[in-house]
């Protein structure tokens, strides 16, 4: 069973944000990590880049496949987590702690259209 981390807003997509004051913290879940399976490569964008809710932001590559990263929340990227570069298995380890992109949320009521922790365990277990 994935990992589901309370305090968080999930996407249908298998991103999460992770709030703190005026920023978000944008990763993979625990389930896509897994479904993906040992990730080789992580394709982000770069920093003052707008992202847009629902919108593309870049690619994470496995072995086995690779997947569109999508965008929970509009923003601005104020940083991108360089360990990823060098390390992008690193989200295959803990992809909660290993977060994509920080930034800006540009609308806070674009949270209201993700799921929280339950509802994204509901949403798991229908799948």
């Amino acid at each position: 069973m994935a990992k589901v981390l309370e305090g968080l807003y999930y996407s249908e997509s298998h991103e999460y944000v992770k709030v703190e004051g005026e920023y978000g913290y944008i990763g993979i879940t625990d389930y896509a990590q897994q479904a993906l399976g040992n990730v080789v490569y992580v394709d982000m964008p770069d920093v003052d880049d707008e992202v847009s809710a629902g919108e593309e932001f870049g690619a994470v590559e496995s072995v086995k496949a690779a997947s569109d990263l999508i965008s929970p929340v509009t923003g601005v990227v104020m940083q991108v987590n360089e360990e990823l570069e060098d390390q992008p298995e690193l989200v295959n380890s803990d992809p909660y702690q290993h977060w994509m992109i920080k930034v800006t949320i540009a609308d806070p009521s674009e949270l209201n259209q993700l799921m929280d922790a339950k509802a994204y365990a509901d949403f798991l277990s229908s799948l």
